[in-house]
C-alpha cells in the first residue's frame, strides 16, 4: 500500500512540473487532462503526506520519552504520542478508502430522468417534488441544472422530465438515486383525508463523451415530426421535434422542448449516447439482470429504494435502513445526510470485500 502511495506522490509532483511546462500549457487538451489527473490525486497525496508527518511525530515522541525528562515534559510527550497514534489510525482508515477502486464515471456529469409511475396524477405531482428537490440540491452544490425535455401534466406535475446536471463529480453523489421512490401522503384531491401511496422512478445516467462512444450515423434512424402539447405557437406548425432510434439496441429518444430542430437533435443525441453507454456498461457486468432491476425497477409500489412519509415527516432509505425525521428539509434539497450515508455504506462494503 505504501509503495502505491509513494508512486502516487511521485506522479503528483511530476504533474506539478508538467502543468508549468509552456508546451503543456499551450496544448489545451493535454493540459486539461493532466489538471484533472492532478486534482483527482490531490486529496490522497495530502493525506499521505500528513501520515508521514504523524509517523515521524510518533518516532520523535518515543525517542523523547526515552530520555530523562521532568514530570511535566514527560506528561506532555505522553499526551502528544497518544494524539499522534490516534491520528495515525484515522489516517490509515482514510487512506484505505481513498485507495479503493474508483468508479470511472464518478467525475462525470449526468442525465437524470424522473417519471411519475404508480399513482396517476399524484405520482406526477411527486415526480415534480423530486425534480425540485434535486434542483435545490444541485444549486447548493454549485452545479448547473438544465431541463432538456419535460412532459407536464394538466395539474402541474411531471409525467416525465429529463435533466442535464453538470459540475464537479456529479455522478459520484447522485448515482445512488436511481430507483423507485415511494411517497405516502394525503393528496390534495382526497376528500376523505386518506393517505395514498404513489411512486416515481429516477434514472441517473453518466454523460458519455463522443470519444467514449461514437455512434455511427448508419446505426441511427432520425424521425422529424411536429411538436405536440404545451409550447406556444410553434407547436404543430413547425417540424422541430426529433426522435432518434439507435437501431442495434432499439433505444429511442424523442425531444421537442426546443423550437429549433437542430437543438432538439443535439439534446436527443446526448440522451441517446448516455442511454446506450449505460446499457453497454451494465451488460458487461455478470450480474446484469439483478443490478438493473434493483437500480431502476418497474416503478411498482413494492419495488422501492426510498419512502417519503408525509404524515410522520419521515424519509427511509430501505437499502441501508436509514430513517430521518426531516422530510421537509430533504425535499427542500438538503439530502446530504442520505447521500453521505450511502457513500459510506458503499465504501464499507467495498472494504469488507477486500478484507475477505
Amino acid at each position: 500500500m505504501f509503495d502505491q502511495l509513494q508512486s502516487l506522490e511521485d506522479r503528483y509532483e511530476e504533474l506539478g512540473e508538467l502543468l508549468s511546462d509552456p508546451e503543456v500549457v499551450s496544448d489545451t487538451k493535454r493540459f486539461m487532462a493532466l489538471s484533472k489527473e492532478e486534482a483527482s490525486t490531490r486529496e490522497t497525496v495530502d493525506v499521505y503526506r500528513r501520515y508521514k508527518e504523524v509517523v515521524q511525530g510518533i518516532k520523535d515522541s518515543e525517542e523523547l520519552l526515552g530520555e530523562k525528562l521532568d514530570d511535566e515534559l514527560q506528561e506532555l510527550a505522553k499526551e502528544e504520542l497518544a494524539e499522534f497514534k490516534a491520528e495515525k489510525e484515522e489516517l490509515e482508515d482514510k487512506i484505505k478508502i481513498l485507495l479503493l477502486p474508483k468508479d470511472p464515471n464518478d467525475d462525470k456529469n449526468i442525465i437524470m430522468e424522473i417519471r411519475g409511475a404508480a399513482g396517476g396524477d399524484e405520482a406526477a405531482l411527486f415526480a415534480g417534488d423530486l425534480f425540485e428537490m434535486y434542483q435545490s440540491y444541485a444549486s447548493a452544490q454549485g452545479w448547473k441544472f438544465e431541463v432538456m425535455d419535460a412532459n407536464i401534466t394538466g395539474i402541474g406535475g411531471y409525467k416525465e422530465v429529463t435533466i442535464m446536471i453538470t459540475g464537479d463529480s456529479v455522478f459520484s453523489k447522485l448515482k445512488y438515486e436511481s430507483g423507485a421512490h415511494r411517497v405516502q401522503r394525503v393528496p390534495s384531491t382526497e376528500s376523505q383525508g386518506r393517505v395514498h401511496t404513489s411512486t416515481a422512478t429516477v434514472v441517473v445516467l453518466p454523460e458519455a463523451e463522443e470519444v467514449e462512444l461514437d455512434l455511427a450515423d448508419k446505426d441511427i434512424r432520425v424521425d422529424i415530426y411536429h411538436a405536440s402539447g404545451a409550447g406556444g405557437q410553434h407547436v404543430n406548425k413547425t417540424a422541430s421535434a426529433v426522435r432518434l432510434t439507435h437501431i442495434p439496441t432499439g433505444i429511442a429518444v424523442a425531444m421537442q422542448d426546443e423550437r429549433s430542430q437542430l437543438k432538439n437533435r443535439e439534446k436527443a443525441m446526448k440522451v441517446l449516447r448516455a442511454r446506450v453507454y449505460d446499457q453497454m456498461v451494465t451488460e458487461s457486468r455478470s450480474e446484469y439482470d439483478a443490478t438493473r432491476k434493483s437500480a431502476v425497477g418497474t416503478g411498482d409500489r413494492s419495488e422501492r429504494i426510498r419512502t417519503y412519509n408525509f404524515p410522520q415527516n419521515r424519509v427511509t432509505d430501505h437499502r441501508i435502513g436509514l430513517t430521518i425525521q426531516k422530510l421537509d428539509q430533504i425535499l427542500a434539497g438538503k439530502v446530504d445526510e442520505i447521500i453521505d450515508a450511502l457513500i459510506i455504506y458503499d465504501q464499507t462494503e467495498q472494504l469488507a470485500k477486500l478484507n475477505d
